[in-house]
Order: C-alpha cells, then structure tokens, then sequence
C-alpha cells in the first residue's frame, strides 16, 4: 500500500520540483508547433468516462494462444465499472462463465496526469495476484496499451485494444506477439452491450469489532472498514533524522467491498499544513497464502507501488514490504490495531536496521461516519 512512504515522498517533490517544472513546461511548449502543443496538451483523463455502468459481456477466449490453436471457447456474464478520483481512475468487477467455467476478476484503471497515459492492472480472484499494467493512451477513438510479460518461459509483448465505442457498446481485444510486434495473435475478444448506468456505491461501515480469524475467516478480515470515516493523520516530517515534528492532517476516507469482502477499495482524501493529499489502497486477497496484498496509489501520479503483505492475528493486522528510501534499502510496516465497531487506528513504521527497531512517521485515527445494509 505505501500509503505513508508514499504520501511523504510525493509531498516533498511537489513541494521541491512543482513550480521549476511549471516554468520548464512553459519554456518547452513555447517553441513547439500549435498543433503540437495540443497533442501534448491533452486531458486523457476521462477517457474511459465511456465504461461507467453496468454491461452485458459475451466473451471469445482462444484456447491454447501462440501454438497455432483456432479453438474458441465463449462465455458470457457481466461487468460493472465505477468511477474513482472523479472518473480520474476507475474499477471493473467482471465475471462470466462458460464451458471451461468461472472467470471473475477486475481491473483498476490508473491515470497518470503528467504522461497523459493510463496503467490497467488486472487481477483474478482465484489468486489475488495484480498483474503487471499494460500502459497507453488513446487516441482518435481507439485504445492502445502495451506490456511485456512472460509467457510459458518465453518473454513477450501483450496487446490491448479499445475500439467500436458507441454510447451503448464497446469492442476488447487482447493479443500476444512472440516476434516484437511484427505480427500479433488475438486471443481474447470483448463485445459488451450497455445495460444501465454506474449504479450506486453502497458506503456504510459495517458494525463489527476485532476477532481472532481462522484461514476461513482471513478473507473478511477488512470487513470492519466497509464505510465511511473521519480520518484524522499526523505525519512525521523527516524520518529516520532524528525528526520531532509532525504535521496534521484531516478528512475522510470511504471503503468498499469488492468479491462480497475479498477484495476491497479505499479512497483517502485529507488536507494539512496546505497540502491536499487524494489517493487510494486496493486490497486483494490471496486464498491460496491467506494473505492480503496492499497496493497505494496517489492521484498525482497515477502508479501503484509495492505492496505491504500480511494478515490479521488476534485483532491486529500487520503488513511489511522492503523498498528504497533516501538511497538506503528499508523495512516497512503498517498495523492496524485499536479496531472497535466505530473506530480503529493505523500506523507505519521504518525500520533501517532489519527490524530490530521500529520509527513510526505516520499515524491515522478513523471514526465511523456511516454504516451499511
């Protein structure tokens, strides 16, 4: 999730490099052609806008790609997409069935304001594992966006297309090249027929207290932070300095479920010492580890980094992950603890000797503002 780390590090650089890029930005554009600067110019940020709502789906899966198969198999089911940030981001919960059986999974659209491009991660429930993003953009109607990946031992590129897009349809394509894309293979083919509008978010929390939880139970175990809350947040200014002075923040956070409590999304939005901070956590089960991956994004950026990996024992969840901080490799830790049926507490801590001691440089007190059905 990065929630903490993250939040700090997009603070400082906004706060160092903001304004020297906004001059180097106008200095570059000036000696660009009109037309150009349009391209460069454009707000990419809406363009799913078109995938809010609620969809038929019949799906063609080829079924063995690259090997020269032309066996088809067809499914058909439903998607949902969601607005996040404004439309800014999105969510698909998608789910069909077919002769080969049930695929339900999602995909969380990330769009990054600086490159005007969009990363689309796709996970399925079966694992919880996110898949690395395809990137791209579109451009006059059509959607393309571009990744390399292994594929049985061997590295290729990986394909996806938008295109067709009506008010009330779309077309999908997914297609691999083994060749760099000289030549590429489709192997997975989208029509969708428009059935409603983006339905209603169902935000309440859920009135529930900590518990010990078996394998069983692990997958509910945010269930107690379906909802909306107050968030109040003191972030350490420097850690690892020797830093005494925290800043404070204040605003709300809403939380909601996802595969019925096995996956969920946390919007954040807080403001503090004149800086806003809007960002969110997507949390996704693995039932095979019984553990959960916590992926943070920040609206500035649009990128997901790390996850924090963990589970819930005796009322409190803790989450590690090692990364890059201040040039040093670094542990670290985000617990939530203190869960009552209206409020619960998180904090991140970062440990720069391996884990034998522990610095907390954020900490976050959520009250309960809403409740669900």
């Amino acid at each position: 999730m990065h929630l903490f780390s993250t939040a700090h590090k997009c603070l400082l650089l906004c706060i160092l490099l903001v304004p020297g890029l906004a001059v180097s930005m106008m200095n570059t554009t000036a000696s660009v052609p009109a037309d150009a600067q349009s391209a460069l110019a454009h707000d990419g940020s809406h363009d799913f806008d078109f995938e809010l709502g609620t969809w038929k789906i019949h799906l063609k899966k080829l079924d063995h790609p690259l090997t020269g198969s032309t066996t088809w198999i067809e499914f058909d089911g439903s998607s949902v997409t969601r607005k996040v940030w404004n439309g800014r981001s999105q969510l698909e919960e998608f789910e069909t069935d077919g002769p080969s059986g049930h695929i339900e999974g999602m995909t969380l659209r990330l769009y990054n304001p600086q490159s005007h491009q969009w990363s689309l991660y796709w996970v399925n429930s079966r694992d919880g594992k996110l898949a690395q993003p395809t990137i791209g953009e579109f451009k006059n109607g059509r959607g393309e966006f571009i990744d390399q990946e292994p594929f049985k031992g061997r590295a290729i590129l990986v394909r996806y297309v938008w295109s067709e897009i009506t008010p009330t349809s779309a077309h999908f394509e997914q297609s691999f090249s083994d060749d760099g894309g000289k030549t590429w293979e489709v192997n997975w083919i989208t029509d969708q027929t428009r059935v409603g509008d983006e339905p209603d978010v169902n935000t309440g929390a859920q009135k529930t207290g900590p518990k010990d939880v078996s394998a069983e139970e692990a997958a509910h175990s945010f269930d107690f932070e379906f909802g909306t809350w107050h968030a109040h947040l003191k972030r350490l200014v420097h850690p690892l300095s020797g830093s005494t002075t925290w800043v404070d923040y204040d605003g709300s956070s809403v939380v909601r479920k996802i595969w019925g409590g096995r996956a969920n999304l946390g919007e954040l939005e807080v403001d503090g010492d004149g800086v806003h901070i809007e960002g969110l956590t997507l949390r996704l089960y693995n039932p095979e580890s019984h553990q959960w991956s916590l992926f943070w994004a920040n609206s500035k950026d649009g990128s997901l980094a790390v996850p924090t990996v963990g589970e819930f024992q005796n009322g409190r969840g803790e989450f590690l992950d090692q990364e890059e901080y201040e040039g040093k490799t670094i542990l670290v830790r985000f617990v939530f603890s203190d869960i009552t049926s209206s409020s619960f507490k998180t904090e991140q801590s970062f440990s720069a000797d391996g884990g034998k001691t522990w610095e907390p440089n954020w900490i976050a007190t959520f009250t309960c503002q809403g409740q669900s059905n």
